[in-house]
């Protein structure tokens, strides 16, 4: 027997007949195709599926849909605004916060809410806010790294690296071995 939900995605209200146990990350995907939203593990162990939730970072593989009855939730896709990236997106491209992207948006998801609650977090505390999201691919120095971009820039709306920001490159031509 399906159930009615009335929920915010993104800023768009929808209503929807589901199935009770349907997962909140397959009602994203599956009904509202929005495939930003990862599915990493379904057991709650990796955070690709981070979303947030009236403002709260949510595994959405631990949730049903119809739990989410009146609920305002962002992904990944509701983050951009009039073309312009969130400040977590430019500085995971700014500072190569990815490697392969699959736990890139669950990762940025999760760094929302940290930069919401400390907005100018030490290293440490940013190791410990991203914590329950994996990245299997880095060593999380680069993820850090994005989100220190994003806190120096959130409140100053800036989407150019600063010289100093900006990664250095070798500027030595590489050889071909003879």
């Amino acid at each position: 027997m399906k159930k009615t939900v009335k929920l915010t995605v993104n800023g768009t209200t929808y209503e929807r007949d589901v199935e009770p146990r349907t997962l909140l990350v397959h009602f994203l995907r599956d009904n509202l195709g929005l495939t930003g939203t990862h599915i990493g593990c379904d057991t709650s162990q990796c955070g690709a599926c981070t979303v947030l939730v009236n403002g709260q970072s949510l595994k959405s593989c631990t949730a049903f849909a119809v739990q989410m009855q009146g609920a305002e939730i962002t992904t990944i896709e509701g983050l951009a605004k009039e073309g312009e990236l969130h400040p977590i997106q430019q500085g995971f491209w700014e500072m190569h916060g990815l490697q392969c992207g699959y736990c890139t948006p669950g990762m940025i998801m999760q760094s929302v809410q940290l930069l919401d609650r400390n907005a100018n977090p030490s290293e440490e505390e940013i190791r410990h806010g991203i914590e329950g999201n994996l990245c299997r691919c880095t060593g999380y120095q680069n993820i850090v790294k994005s989100i220190q971009w994003a806190a120096q820039h959130k409140n100053q709306g800036a989407t150019e690296v600063p010289e100093a920001d900006a990664p250095q490159v070798d500027p030595k031509p590489i050889s071909p071995v003879p």
